[in-house]
This record gives structure tokens, C-alpha cells and sequence, in this order.
């Protein structure tokens, strides 16, 4: 590629060979014409000669030999470590004995892409994907978290005094996290409920389609796990009365769903587990302000840095 001073373009280099090769221009003339030396000029009159326009563009600066380059049999080793122990530079340098950069160049001039990228149960590339439209398809899950004490939990009041919820009879209880997630845009909406009941169930999807009509958006599909709410009638019934197109998962493959898991990951580390909080009471308060700014204001990388608001057209307080 050429850098961002260079002279002559590809087309200019054409441009240039042509003067010289096929008009006759002197090489001198054609230098001072293009602001070049005249080498330059013998240069790309003489590619264009041999080579005509193919001639013309950039050519790999890679050496023709590398007699340093790793042994294709090492190289081979680390291939099949990699495929079969699903191990980083790192710990295939220690077993190859070469380099942690010379493992990683391997895996790179190879296409092995960074484990974080594979599935952890295959190895293979995880395959990214991304609905066109708002709407098209929402994830829905549930994310089971403790509840706060009054007074505090362990992170207020230590390990030993902070764990009630490990009593069935005296403890605190659990809340249960229903979402619903946009694939389109990320935008998430997220209730508190008592349980997930198939009647609980339904009766948030009610809510959350009612929620994203509101802001612009009709549910087109939506994709649960294989839960035993989502399995029943109840949610079947449901999802026919509001025009919605049920899809789930296939089963012990929670990864189809990761858009929503992925949400709920960063639920628990902005918000339910960010500060310490004396009550429940207070960390449902402190919800309502973080989820705003999740759908408005938070960069959400997936997305390339824009925030799940600005992906629907027209929404309210989208600029709150």
C-alpha cells in the first residue's frame, strides 16, 4: 500500500509508464512532468514493458528467502497444539521451545484467531452475527441475583454475616432479572420479578413488547433457552396473540443467546456488583438511573462505540 506521501498513486504510476512507453516521452520530460527522479520513471516504464498494468501495483516487501524463518516442522508442532490443547504463545512457547512472539507470528500467518474469539467447546471461530433491523429478532433470558439484606451484604458486613440468602427459611431471597434485548440496537429493557414462572413470563413479554412499541420498535421474532417457561403453552399462546414468532435455542448452547448473556454479565459489573449496598431497596433505586444510561449514553463496543439509542430512529430522549 502506499504510504500517505507518496508521489504516484497506482493510476499515476500508469499514467506515468504510458507517457513513456507509448507516447515516447524522454524520461527526463516525463520525471519533471510528475515531480520524480528519472529512475522512478525507468522503474515503472520498465514494469509496465514486462508487465503492463498489472505491473503497476505495490509488490510485498517480504524477502524472497528468510533463512531464519521458524522450521516448517516446529511450525507444524505449534499448529497442532494449538488445535488440539486450545493453549496461547505463551504455553506453546514453553512446549515448542521457541519464543512467545515467534508462537504468536505462527498463529498469526496462519489465520488462528485469539481463543477469546473461539468457542470453547469446539475450538472453532465463534460466528458473529447482527439483524438488520430493530426489532427483527430480541434475546429474552432471566438472570437469577441474590438480594441485599437490609443492613448489608458480605460486602458490607464480611463473608461470614453477609450470606443470608444461603438461608432457605430466614434469608433474603432472590430476584429474578428478566431481559429483553434488541439484536439490532442492544437496547435492553429489564424487570424485577417474584420468579419465572411461565405466567410470569409471558406476562414480561406483554410488557416488553408494549415497552418497545412505545420507542419505535415491533418485535418481529424473539429467542429463548429451552427453560421450562418458554416451553409451555402458555408462552406459545402469548407469543401468537402479539403477532410474535417464537425461536429457541438449541440445546446446551447458551452461546446463541450470548447478546443477552453478554447484557446481563454487564448488569452484574456496572451495577448489582459496582458499590456496595445496604438494602435491596437501594440497589433497585440506583437501577433505574444505570439503565438509562446504558441504553442512552454508554459507548457499546459491539456497536462500534454508538450507544443501543442512537440505532432508533427517532427515539425519545435519545439525546437526554
Amino acid at each position: 500500500m502506499s504510504h500517505r506521501n507518496a508521489p504516484l498513486t497506482p493510476t499515476g504510476r500508469l499514467r506515468l509508464a504510458r507517457c513513456v512507453v507509448e507516447d515516447g516521452w524522454p524520461l527526463r520530460r516525463a520525471a519533471e512532468r510528475f515531480q520524480v527522479s528519472h529512475t522512478t520513471v525507468a522503474r515503472w516504464a520498465g514494469r509496465y514493458r514486462h508487465r503492463g498494468e498489472a505491473g503497476m501495483r505495490d509488490r510485498s516487501s517480504r524477502p524472497h528467502r528468510q533463512p531464519t524463518r521458524t522450521p516448517p516442522a516446529v511450525e507444524a508442532q505449534v499448529l497442532r497444539l494449538r488445535r488440539e490443547h486450545r493453549i496461547g504463545p505463551l504455553r506453546l512457547a514453553a512446549r515448542t521451545g521457541i519464543a512467545p512472539s515467534t508462537a504468536h507470528r505462527i498463529l498469526g500467518r496462519n489465520g488462528q484467531p485469539a481463543l477469546a474469539a473461539c468457542d470453547r467447546a469446539t475450538g472453532e471461530p465463534v460466528r458473529r452475527y447482527e439483524r438488520s433491523r430493530p426489532g427483527e429478532l430480541v434475546h429474552i433470558d432471566v438472570k437469577k441475583l441474590g438480594r441485599v439484606p437490609d443492613g448489608g451484604g458480605h460486602k458490607v458486613l464480611g463473608r461470614a454475616a453477609g450470606s443470608p440468602n444461603k438461608d432457605r427459611r430466614n434469608g433474603a431471597g432472590y430476584a429474578y432479572l428478566h431481559t429483553a434485548l434488541d439484536d439490532h440496537t442492544r437496547l435492553a429493557y429489564t424487570e424485577d420479578l417474584p420468579d419465572e414462572t411461565a405466567p410470569t413470563c409471558a406476562a414480561f413479554l406483554t410488557r416488553a413488547t408494549a415497552w418497545f412499541a412505545a420507542h419505535g420498535i415491533t418485535i418481529e421474532r424473539v429467542l429463548t433457552d429451552n427453560a421450562w417457561a418458554y416451553t409451555k403453552n402458555t408462552w406459545r399462546r402469548t407469543c401468537h396473540e402479539l403477532g410474535i414468532s417464537p425461536r429457541w435455542t438449541r440445546p446446551w448452547r447458551p452461546q446463541t443467546n450470548g447478546k443477552v448473556e453478554r447484557f446481563h454479565r454487564t448488569l452484574l459489573d456496572e451495577w448489582a456488583y459496582q458499590r456496595p449496598y445496604t438494602s435491596d431497596t437501594e440497589r433497585r433505586e440506583a437501577f433505574t438511573d444505570w439503565i438509562h444510561w446504558y441504553n442512552h449514553h454508554r459507548p457499546h463496543t459491539g456497536i462500534g462505540g454508538q450507544t443501543p439509542a442512537s440505532r432508533v430512529t427517532n427515539l425519545p430522549e435519545q439525546h437526554i
